[in-house]
């Protein structure tokens, strides 16, 4: 039950989002005659490094004379990019409420999608050796690497640990500027354990050692993506945000570790 409400709560930011926009079905039929050529750069959560970029790689394929370009990073940090006047085409997230923020803003005028879901888990150095096995052991654990406050996956990570009722001593937490320099404290030795999105884990490999959060204590991170108004190729820019959803992209992604948009 407390899984479902977490799903209603996280879709309840982006309905309120959607509700400013008005579909615009005519448009998506013609872009399936339009041939697509030209670049776009995709600003994109770091979490979606490794499946963006094995789906860039498929779509120019599928699209000659297309280039799919990326700049990822914390998707607050891009957001600040964005509004800072950052060339972009298209923003995925790794939550709502930054999309709700260039929403506002008006850098983004089209309907954003959501394309993927993802969930947190533990990992650890390769071996458990400190015998983590749930989220109440990061208390007694030495170093523990989050990510930081202003961050989805921080403040993802930050929910779990309050709603477990666990408290871990600040003099013990180091902390990311993304997933990514998060994970890699404990693949490089710095940190005995973390909290990271799935996608992450399963990319690392042998790197590390994943330990489950049970679904009752675990966040559930949504992750939409829009065109950006500022688009100098508004074509290719829809093109990419249909292809997150489509049945290729979405295996790519599945194959990476993330789940699926809720209600699929």
């Amino acid at each position: 039950m407390k899984r479902v409400m977490r799903w209603v709560a996280t879709m309840a930011v982006l309905a309120a989002v959607a509700a400013i926009f008005v579909p615009a079905t005519a448009g998506a039929a013609k872009n399936k005659t339009t041939k697509l050529s030209g670049t776009i750069t995709v600003s994109a959560a770091a979490s979606l490094t490794e499946a963006f970029t094995k789906m860039g790689t498929d779509f120019q394929k599928a699209n000659p004379g297309t280039t799919v370009s990326f700049n990822f990073a914390a998707s607050s940090a891009l957001v600040t990019q964005i509004q800072g006047g950052a060339p972009a085409d298209a923003f995925a997230s790794a939550d709502g409420a930054n999309m709700v923020k260039l929403v506002n803003g008006g850098q983004v005028t089209a309907e954003p999608t959501v394309f993927a879901a993802n969930e947190l888990i533990i990992v650890t150095k390769p071996g458990n050796p400190t015998k983590i096995k749930s989220l109440a052991d990061l208390a007694k654990a030495g170093v523990v690497s989050l990510c930081a406050d202003t961050v989805p996956c921080g403040k993802y990570a930050q929910q779990a640990l309050t709603q477990a009722g666990i408290t871990i001593d600040p003099s013990k937490i180091t902390k990311g500027a993304d997933v990514k320099s998060t994970l890699a404290a404990v693949t490089t030795g710095d940190a005995d354990a973390a909290i990271v999105y799935a996608s992450d884990a399963k990319a690392a490999g042998n790197t590390v050692t994943a330990v489950k959060i049970p679904a009752w204590l675990n966040i559930y991170a949504i992750y939409p993506i829009a065109p950006l108004a500022s688009s100098q190729n508004a074509t290719l820019a829809d093109a990419w945000v249909k292809y997150t959803v489509s049945p290729a992209g979405q295996k790519t992604l599945q194959s990476f570790g993330f789940l699926p948009p809720p209600g699929q």
